[in-house]
């Protein structure tokens, strides 16, 4: 069910407090403009409050869906898109991708419920140059919108620490990669909401995709991953998710 009520009392408190604490004063330089791409209007109520309080920070637009989004990209010419990855009638990925093919400069930075350690390296190959779950966005977004508009890349400790890990390690063999290394972005899109016991259609449906276009990316799972069955998939992304994805 879609929330469209504003924040509760508590929660707008608690904004204050964060904005309060997290105030960074620059010079009399124009004010960066945001684009809030989200289709939860709390969530955008709140993101929005603490970046208008800052005196360098400024949303200029906020939309729920991707078509929309481009949209204002072309009207408003934001320095900075922050969106989450499931939209209203699209997908926030498919939105990165369109992004960076035709706003190359135009940074993204992705702000999402979706566990990072499974969405995360997804996110960055669309072209999204930072990632932020939103259950730590109060304390840590506007560190991670300085870092991003500055041209770095943004990630928490813990990504930074996982994919450090497996730089380390070097090269997988691939009878070891995960399927994060196998798998095309849309492959493993697929898979985790299959180990989420998401049927065909529901993730036809999630993904705005036909049933016959998840049916084809299920089976290019299958050969990928050297499956022999549809149990053998649903069993094998299954303990996947349950493992948080590991390397």
């Amino acid at each position: 069910m879609r929330l469209t009520r504003p924040p509760c009392r508590g929660r707008v408190r608690r904004i204050r407090r964060v904005v309060a604490q997290t105030t960074h004063n620059t010079t009399g330089n124009r004010k960066a403009r945001i684009l809030l791409v989200d289709d939860h209007a709390v969530v955008r109520f709140g993101i929005a409050q603490l970046i208008n309080r800052q005196p360098d920070l400024e949303v200029c637009a906020e939309e729920e869906n991707a078509s929309q989004a481009m949209t204002a990209i072309e009207r408003l010419k934001p320095d900075l898109v922050i969106a989450d990855i499931s939209l209203k009638e699209s997908s926030g990925l498919e939105l990165m991708r369109n992004i960076k093919a035709s706003h190359p400069r135009l940074p993204v930075l992705v702000l999402s419920i979706h566990d990072e350690l499974v969405y995360a390296e997804v996110a960055f190959r669309a072209g999204a140059l930072g990632y932020l779950m939103k259950e730590e966005a109060l304390d840590r977004v506007l560190i991670a919108i300085r870092r991003v508009l500055s041209g770095t890349v943004y990630m928490s400790d813990t990504l930074a620490a996982r994919l450090l890990q497996r730089q380390v390690r070097g090269q997988m063999e691939e009878s070891q990669a995960s399927p994060a290394d196998l798998l095309s972005d849309r492959e493993l899109e697929v898979f985790q909401l299959t180990g989420e016991w998401k049927t065909t259609r529901q993730i036809a449906q999630e993904l705005h995709l036909s049933v016959k276009t998840i049916e084809y990316y299920r089976e290019q799972i299958k050969r990928k991953l050297n499956l022999k069955s549809a149990a053998e998939l649903t069993q094998h992304a299954t303990a996947w998710v349950q493992r948080g994805n590991p390397a």
